[in-house]
């Protein structure tokens, strides 16, 4: 690959970046937490760093060899404008434990609780109890689009190959 190549795919990769993860003010925006339940622990980033928040379980719960678990945080949140935050896992738990995350998508006007989705992958129990780390929240930009019905839509060379067929 040429250097003019490397240079434009940085310049849109910067350009990328700064258009979907920054605010316009000060680069930061503010997430806000209501604690719903009296032992809710506020999320909190393992470093400054870090990409997503931990969510903490407020109380016992046992999950089963491949089974799942609805898992209480206490918190409701207040996501910014044009972003959304998802549940994701956290990698300690699922190379540990074998435990994963689903259903992890909170709309900006969503403001019940925050519930996770805890599937159990492994063939042990696992005991998730008051205070542990469950998940991570991140939060993401959106580009909100309308939908337009069309007879057609534009041919691609890939076309309607899928799963697999890159050869990846």
């Amino acid at each position: 690959m040429n250097f003019y190549y490397v240079n434009q795919i940085n310049t849109l990769y910067k350009h990328y970046l700064n258009e979907h993860f920054t605010s316009k003010e000060n680069n930061e925006e503010t997430l806000f937490i209501k604690k719903l339940h009296k032992d809710a622990i506020i999320p909190t980033r393992g470093t400054e760093q870090s990409v997503g928040f931990d969510l903490y379980s407020i109380d016992d719960n046992i999950i089963y060899p491949h089974d799942r678990c609805l898992i209480s945080t206490g918190i409701a949140v207040q996501i910014p404008h044009s972003c959304y935050g998802r549940i994701a896992p956290g990698s300690s738990l699922a190379i540990k434990y074998g435990i994963d995350i689903g259903g992890g998508v909170i709309d900006e006007d969503y403001r019940g609780e925050i519930k996770v989705i805890v599937f159990n992958h492994s063939n042990t129990i696992y005991r998730c109890k008051k205070g542990d780390r469950v998940a991570q929240l991140i939060i993401e930009k959106i580009k909100q689009c309308k939908i337009e019905e069309v007879k057609e839509i534009s041919e691609t060379i890939r076309g309607e190959k899928g799963f697999g067929s890159t050869g990846k």
